[in-house]
């Protein structure tokens, strides 16, 4: 099947200005996660930058402004422009993740993510399963629906996983979860994309997201918490490229780590 290339948005289009400050910020802020820039350096001034870049001293001087609300940088009278430490990084802004996503992600960044999705998905599908609305349900059915007819290799499956797990976090009914949505939502579509660089994905992985949305559904808060927990797992284990076992093996050590269900046949 060919690949499909997405249209630029008409918003794009008509903003040009928008699209270029975009652009600077993201190719600087590739540059500081991936430590190419390294925390503390001083960039250059405005003018010296604008004019190596060849670009207005406007869109420059709001491309800093990006990366400053995104705490990749710092700006202060008479000391410039200094790259953040990685500590005060917004490691959850969607923008954050796909630069961090645009190349080889650092180890420790990466297992970083996987373990924040560890404590915060795993609990919201266990409240999901004690306070979730017919609404939601039917949300999560057919985004799952969407997943299997359009595959993870394509945007349109990308955009229904997101959704799932968006509808998820926000049935847990803790407005607390539910505002780490874009960020999980995110990391969920980056560690999909950057499976899926050099070879298809090693699996298939709507099964896990039927275990999730199976107990979930008929209300059982153990089994949609050990569920959870094991898709994020076996999503480590696809994203570092340690699965080098079956799936039934994969599993396996999915159930070691936390439990799981036994999985459910689809009707």
């Amino acid at each position: 099947m060919p690949a499909r290339t997405p249209k630029a948005s008409s918003s794009s289009a008509q903003h040009p200005a928008l699209r270029l400050h975009g652009t600077i910020a993201r190719d600087i802020g590739v540059r500081i996660v991936s430590g190419r820039i390294a925390p503390g350096r001083i960039l250059n001034g405005e003018i010296e930058a604008s004019e190596r870049l060849k670009v207005s001293r406007t869109a420059y001087r709001e491309a800093v402004r990006i990366l400053a609300a995104k705490g990749l940088i710092e700006s202060r009278p008479k000391l410039g422009t200094r790259v953040s430490e990685a500590r005060h990084w917004h490691l959850l802004d969607p923008d954050v993740i796909s630069w961090i996503f645009s190349g080889t992600p650092d180890e420790r960044l990466l297992r970083g993510l996987f373990e924040l999705r560890t404590v915060v998905e795993p609990a919201a599908a266990a409240l999901a399963a004690e306070r979730r609305t017919p609404e939601q349900l039917e949300i999560m059915r057919r985004s799952l629906d969407h997943m299997a007819e359009s595959s993870l290799a394509f945007d349109e499956g990308r955009q229904a996983d997101r959704d799932f797990h968006t509808a998820l976090l926000e049935a847990s009914g803790n407005p607390f979860l539910a505002s780490l949505t874009s960020g999980v939502a995110a990391a969920v579509t980056w560690t999909t994309i950057f499976k899926q660089r050099k070879r298809p994905l090693p699996r298939d992985p709507m099964p896990d997201h039927e275990r999730v949305y199976g107990a979930v559904a008929s209300g059982d808060a153990t089994a949609a918490r050990a569920a959870m927990a094991e898709l994020v797992h076996l999503a480590l284990l696809d994203t570092t490229g340690a699965q080098s076992v079956s799936p039934r093996a994969a599993r396996r050590r999915g159930r070691q780590s936390g439990g799981n269900p036994r999985p459910r046949r689809k009707g």
